[in-house]
């Protein structure tokens, strides 16, 4: 049984007008640059160009996103250290083997990152029932609207007139029934 290997896809072309606004010929729709991250995400290889010369952007289009991501503030994958070092290169006699060493060490860490992930996941499966735990996440966020509905009774609710209704102040005897409601089910969850 021999197997058949699929001849690689040529890349998806993106054009960018004038006007800074980038369009997908695949799918003959605009697109963003967030379009774009989620595309070199998902593995989809595509090559920007210029619209009107027709010269490849694709590195300044990447680099854009890039800006783009680092801006966000969520995560800063790099260093200021790393820029300094990175722009002290350009115009460098070694800038050069610059880019096959950072895209070399780039390979082995994505390398490395899916065999780490594996690893992880066979050392864990089975250890966490994700399954119960979800199941005690419903019931602890249950519980705590019963509570907060029980403390503040009546509050959203709208009267004939379209206003709020003042809440009601429950008797002694409500507050014990809901007192030991409680009770019963804190000692229900606790049990499990």
């Amino acid at each position: 049984m021999s197997e058949t290997k699929s001849a690689p896809q040529a890349p998806i072309t993106i054009k960018k007008y004038a006007n800074r606004r980038l369009y997908n010929t695949a799918t003959s729709s605009y697109v963003t640059l967030d379009h774009l991250a989620q595309m070199v995400k998902e593995g989809t290889d595509f090559v920007v160009y210029d619209a009107k010369s027709g010269e490849d952007i694709t590195r300044s289009v990447l680099t854009q996103i890039i800006v783009e991501e680092e801006s966000k503030g969520g995560q800063n994958l790099l260093p200021i250290g790393f820029l300094r070092q990175l722009i002290g290169f350009y115009g460098d006699s070694l800038g050069g083997l610059v880019p096959r060493y950072l895209e070399h060490s780039m390979q082995s860490f994505a390398t490395n990152e899916h065999q780490m992930r594996q690893v992880m996941e066979k050392a864990l499966d089975g250890l966490f029932p994700f399954g119960q735990l979800e199941e005690v996440g419903k019931q602890n966020m249950a519980f705590f609207e019963s509570a907060m509905k029980m403390f503040t009774p009546n509050f959203f609710q709208l009267g004939e007139d379209g206003l709020p209704k003042m809440p009601l102040a429950p008797s002694m005897e409500e507050l014990q029934n809901q007192l030991a409601a409680l009770q019963q089910q804190i000692s229900a969850l606790s049990k499990k």
